[in-house]
Formats: structure tokens, sequence, C-alpha cells
């Protein structure tokens, strides 16, 4: 906009309303913190009743306090001056006065929608579209976008392009960015479709697939409150370093309700690392692995070969096979999970065996004997005999239990899956101690599924029971002398007995959100899912998602093209027909908002040069750097005088190195030799602007320039797929350089 004297008051009267809006969100914030101390202050006193309605107000209280903070940063972005004179003013959440009137509109209510979809050509009442470019609370720029179609001519295929350039061209800081501000007309389209099915969302690099996936989580949890506030959205990411990237983009729309996680994180209390193993990761993505995991717990149901003799209480006893048999079938018809079906199996087989011994006993004291045998029953059910026959035909399992030894007794194996080869067979086996990988957590949570709750005390006997009674009734006891001593000094007068503390628990779990509940519980049934890179899950982890979401209430965001795991999905298609048939819609985003042209370019020809089909977004703007290749001798000499050069190009903002996985430690040891605490992994740390991955680590993420090294390399290994060099290319934002000791793929010089 030029320097007017029109420009300036107009820019001047935005800043006074915007100061006016932060005026309003501070005296909210005040207002809700003194209302949460004023809650905190009486909690200790009262009823329990007085007590569970002052923590349901701490927590509305704690919620809205925290989106109050979260959402300072450039509160407002945008307004819209409409036909009848309206001046409307769209932020990250809604603002009214105390007499209610409108201050800013949330930008997910319908009536901020015209803000992203009104064109020239489809005014929707809006003369002008404004957007208010803010550096935290300060107005710095306006730029106008006048619709009026005899005005100002307008395509309609970007809107707010200064606006929107302005947050392409910034720096990266190792934190992804929300683009709410900026969010154009297709993208926007797809954050509010309905919620209801599953909805693809397909786009190349740079399209703003991630973005779309958070503000939609945004938008449906605003939109659809009533239905999601209670069961939930689940928002799933590939990596560690991905969900760290993206972390902070949820608060900052306005929206803490959301359960974040990545797909080696979903079974509560069991800690992953990565599938290294591609063979390993291809077997136990497929479907089958359900059915031999099934096999694996029915091999646990077994029938002695032989009859088994039993002491109890010097009474000798006989378990036929026939009997366990029996039982072990009355129990499988109840359908319950193994755990649960075993009190079935051990009742039924306890009764017999006290029969047997009360039989055994009258005939051995003669006639007319009618003592009370009510003891008989405890003599066998405490009888070690007894408990290890029974244990040894029908034993408790815990997922962790029976997966370890599934995988790591060639036995156990062969017996659930014998239709596989021995050579693939052998690519599951690994020791006892072997630590869970990411892709064991769908195994681990079919084994749940068919297993059920374990009861604590199964398998053990009472004299170990009782035991470990005594020792929590001491914990309980001590930790009840703790709390009535802190009363005390509190000034509270009273005991707090065992069931006050009980009612109190219980009051405290009420307080969790539906989101906090739902992270620690693997039974939860989500109101919908959030999929992002959902081209890398096996079918396994779909298996596992499905269940987690029954509606079937899906958005999935991905990319074929960039499939690098041995167990991900070559079509859309493949990846959701076992689950939802041909039920799902595809969306397509078609502009690389991302990645410079030349980048972009260079990436899409090596690609099509190596016989991976693409779809190829256009760019919208042009970069200062074409690639720049070096073939160079010796790789480290040559990546330690490029660093220097890059980082003074990116000029502050951040520098990725790329390197195949193999070369990475001595990549690693070079960098910090020379840079220190600069360099880290993932996408960075506040102190960290030189970050060092692998190709799929890099999956999701972008950064202000990009340093490949071998690029061949990842092509040409075992282990490569197209998709990994393609995804490396299109990380950068601004530069890219590749450095490479033999030859560089076809297509990238063009």
């Amino acid at each position: 906009m030029h320097e007017t004297s029109h420009a300036k008051n107009e820019l001047e009267h935005e800043r006074g309303y915007v100061d006016g809006l932060y005026r309003r969100l501070d005296q909210l914030r005040e207002e809700k913190a003194r209302q949460l101390a004023e809650v905190r202050r009486s909690a200790s006193a009262g009823s329990h009743q007085n007590r569970s309605e002052r923590d349901a107000f701490a927590t509305m209280y704690e919620d809205r306090l925290a989106q109050l903070n979260a959402v300072d940063d450039r509160l407002v972005f945008g307004r819209l001056d409409l036909d009848d004179g309206e001046e409307r003013y769209i932020g990250r959440i809604g603002l009214s006065t105390e007499d209610l009137q409108q201050l800013m509109i949330d930008w997910r209510a319908p009536e901020a929608g015209t803000f992203y979809q009104a064109t020239a050509f489809e005014r929707m009442g809006v003369r002008r579209r404004r957007h208010l470019i803010l550096s935290r609370r300060d107005v710095v720029a306006i730029e106008d976008d006048v619709l009026d179609a005899g005005l100002l001519s307008n395509d309609g295929s970007l809107q707010g392009e200064g606006a929107l350039l302005a947050a392409l061209n910034s720096r990266r800081t190792g934190q992804m960015s929300d683009i709410v501000g900026t969010i154009q007309a297709e993208q926007d389209r797809i954050i509010r479709a309905p919620l209801s099915g599953v909805t693809v969302v397909q786009g190349g690099p740079g399209t703003g697939k991630t973005a779309v996936a958070l503000h939609r989580a945004a938008y449906l949890l605003y939109t659809h409150r009533d239905r999601l506030k209670s069961a939930g959205v689940l928002l799933v990411g590939p990596t560690d370093a991905f969900m760290k990237y993206i972390e902070r983009v949820l608060p900052s729309l306005g929206e803490t309700g959301v359960v974040m996680a990545g797909i080696g994180t979903l079974m509560p209390g069991v800690t992953t690392v990565p599938e290294h193993d591609e063979g390993a990761a291809a077997l136990k993505g497929r479907l089958e692995m359900a059915q031999i995991i099934r096999n694996a717990v029915a091999n646990r149901q077994r029938i002695p070969a032989e009859p088994r003799r039993l002491n109890v209480e010097g009474t000798m006893l006989t378990l036929a096979p026939r009997q366990v048999a029996r039982a072990r079938d009355r129990a499988r018809a109840t359908g319950k999970p193994h755990n649960e079906a075993r009190v079935t199996f051990v009742k039924i087989l306890l009764r017999e065996l006290t029969e047997q011994l009360t039989e055994q006993l009258e005939a051995s004291s003669g006639p007319g004997n009618n003592a009370d045998r009510a003891y008989l029953a405890e003599d066998v059910r405490s009888s070690r005999d007894v408990r290890i026959a029974l244990n040894l035909a029908w034993m408790p399992l815990t997922p962790e239990k029976l997966i370890t030894e599934l995988l790591s007794k060639p036995a156990h194996l062969a017996a659930a899956a014998p239709h596989w080869s021995e050579e693939d067979r052998a690519l599951l086996l690994r020791p006892a101690d072997a630590p869970w990988t990411e892709a064991d957590v769908p195994l681990l949570d079919e084994a749940a599924e068919l297993l059920g709750e374990l009861d604590a005390s199964a398998g053990r006997d009472t004299a170990a029971r009782e035991a470990e009674n005594r020792r929590d009734l001491a914990n309980a006891e001590r930790t009840l002398e703790n709390v009535n001593a802190s009363l005390v000094d509190s000034g509270v007068d009273g005991v707090v007995t065992a069931e006050a503390l009980a009612q109190h628990n219980a009051v405290s779990t009420a307080r969790l959100s539906a989101a906090e509940r739902a992270a620690g519980d693997r039974t939860w049934a989500f109101g919908h899912i959030v999929v992002d890179e959902a081209q890398e899950l096996s079918p396994m982890q779909w298996r596992l998602l499905m269940r987690r979401c029954p509606v079937k209430s899906f958005t999935v965001v991905g990319d074929i093209a960039q499939t690098s795991s041995a167990a991900g999905s070559s079509s859309w298609d493949q990846a959701l027909e076992p689950f939802v048939g041909d039920r799902w819609q595809l969306e397509e985003l078609t502009v690389n908002y991302r990645t410079p042209a030349q980048i972009a370019e260079a990436a899409v020809r090596m690609a099509t040069a190596a016989g991976l089909v693409i779809s190829a977004p256009k760019a919208v703007r042009e970069g200062r750097f074409a690639p720049v290749v070096d073939r160079v001798p010796d790789l480290i000499p040559a990546l330690l005088q490029a660093v220097p050069e890059e980082l003074d190009i990116v000029d502050g903002g951040l520098l990725a190195v790329i390197a195949p996985e193999d070369q990475l430690d001595d990549v690693r040891r070079a960098l910090t030799a020379e840079y220190g605490d600069r360099v880290g992994s993932g996408a960075g740390g506040p102190t960290q602007d030189i970050v060092l991955m692998t190709p799929r680590g890099s999956k999701g993420l972008e950064f202000d320039g990009v340093v490949i090294l071998e690029p061949q390399l990842m092509l040409d290994s075992a282990t490569a797929r197209v998709g990994d060099l393609y995804v490396a290319m299109t990380r950068p934002t601004q530069r890219l350089r590749l450095i490479s000791t033999g030859t560089i793929p076809e297509g990238i010089e063009g």
C-alpha cells in the first residue's frame, strides 16, 4: 500500500481498534484469573458435592485462561467491509464487550467463512477484505483486496498475496506457525468440510496439508462442540520430531482439546523406538497379523495330552483332557476376551474338582457321614497343583507377554503362523528384551483387544494376595497420615477417611478434560481422527486407528508420492478399502506455497526421471536461488566448507543437513566439532539453527535452507525409495544445495 495520507490514517485507525481488542483480552484474562483464584481458595472446604462443583468451575476457568493466553500473538488478522456498511473483524477467537457487543468474530464461525471464500467473481456481500499484518500486538501493515469487479481485477487464485508471501518468506523457527490469516479458498473449503465420513486430502509438497489438517481439527471442535467435547479429537503424526514441530499451532488457534500422538505412542504405558528393519516392518504391517495374534491367543488355551494327577490336602484328584476341553469350549462360547473368559474356564473346573474331592472323601469316610464339606472348595482353589494345572491350560496374559513370546520364541511363532516361510518368520524373531518398536504398537493393541483386562490377582496364591493387600493398606495409612498432617498445618479441622479420600480422587479424575482422559485410555472412542502423513501407515496401523473411531469419521492427509515406509500405501484405495470400502471422498490441494518454483521443478524432474508418478502442484513464487549442485572428492570437507555459506544466505534462519542414515554419525561428529550446541535434530531447538536428519526424519518439516548429502545413495541403497529424495528436496523455503562424491540423479540439473 502506498504511503499516502489516507493509507497512514487507515493504519492508525486499525492500530487504535486492535489496541482496544487487546485491552478487552487483558480484561478477560484478569477476570478469569481472579475467578480461578477465588475457586481455589475455597476448594478445601464444604461437602464433596460443593467441592465437585468448584472443581468443575476451576476446570472451566483454567481452560478459558489457557485459551486467552495462547492467542495473544497476532490476535486479529482480518476485516471484512460488507455491502450493508458493517465492518466485521476476524481473529483467533471471538470477543465481545461486557454488554455483548461483538468486537471480533472467531475465524471458525460461519460469518467468518467469507473472509476466505469471497472472490471478485463471487463477492458474497463483501466489498473489501483487509489483511491486518501484526508483529506480536502491533499492526505493522495492512493490505486490501477490493472485490468490487469494477475497481480491481482479481482472478480469485490468491487472497492476500502480500500477507501470504510475507508469511512464506519469514524465517523458520523450528516450530510450525498457523496460517489462519492467509488460508486460501481451496484450503478453507476442505477445512470446513462436513464432519461425517472419511475425507482424504491429497497434496504434494508445500501445499499446506498439515496446516489444513490442524485448522480442520480446530474448526471441527468449534463447530461440533457438543458432539466432540466429550469424545475428543485425535491427531496422529508420523514422528516425535513432527509432533514437536506442530505442537503450538492448535493452542494458537484457540483450541486446547485435541489429543496429539505419534503413531508409536498409541499404546499407553509402552515406549517405542523406530522400526529400522524394513522387512520386519512390512510383515508386522500386514492385516494377516491380526489372525496370527488370534492364533497365538488360542494356542495359550491348551488341552493336556494326558490326565494330570493333583494333590489336594493329601487327596489325589484326576484332571482329564476331556474335562479341560469341555471347559475350554464353554469358556470360548461366552465370546469374552481371553482373560475374562478364563474366569468361566476356572470356575467350571474348580466346581468339577470340588465335586470329585467331595465324592472321594465321602467314599473314604463311610456311609452316613454328613459332615459339612463347604471348606472343600477353598481347599481345591488354594491347592498348588490345581493352580499350576489351570494356569498351564489357560494362563492369564498381558499383551506385552503374549507379543514378546510370539516374537522371541520360534515354536510360538511357527504355531501361530504355520503358513509363513521360515525366512519370513526369521525376520520377526528377536531377543525377548528387545525394545518395542512403532510397528509393534498395532500388534500390542490387537492383543489387548483379544485378551481383555487382566485380573491382577489371577494366578497368585492367597498368601501372596494377602501380603499385597497388607502392603497396600500400610501405604494407604501412611498416605492418610500425611494428608491429615497437611490439613492440620493448613488450619483445617477434621480427619480424612479412606472413603473421603476415594471420593476426592474420583472428583479429581472427573476434572480431567476428555483429551486428558483419552490420552491414557487405550479403549477410548474418539469422535474424529485426523491423520497426517497418512500414506506411511501400514494396514495394521489403520486397523488400530479404525478401532479408536468406531463412527469412522476421519480426515486423512498425505501424498502417495511421498510414501517411504515399506508397509505404507501405494494408493488411497489400497489404504482405505479394507476398512471403509469406497466410502471416502478425495480432495486435492493444487498450489505449492512453500517451495520456490526452481526447487519444486527440479524435484519434480528428478522424481519423474526415476519413475515416480506424482502430482506437481503449481509453485506460487520464484525463489532467489536455483538449486546448487556440488560434485566433490571428499564429502565432509565439502560440507564444512558449504555450511558457513548456507548459514549466511538463510541469515538467521534454520538450515537442515539431510544425509543417508549410514553416514549420519560421521556427519554429526564433524558438524558438532565445528558448531557445538548449534547442531540439533528434528526441528531443532531455540539455540539450534543447524539440524541433521535422514530424509524420512524430515517428512512434514520445513527449513529455510537444506543441504542434501549423497543424493544418489538415497535412490540406490537397499532400503531407498524415490519418495525419500523427493521429500528431502522439497523441504526448503529458500535455498537447496546438493553435495555428492558420485553421480547426481537424473533430472535435478534440468
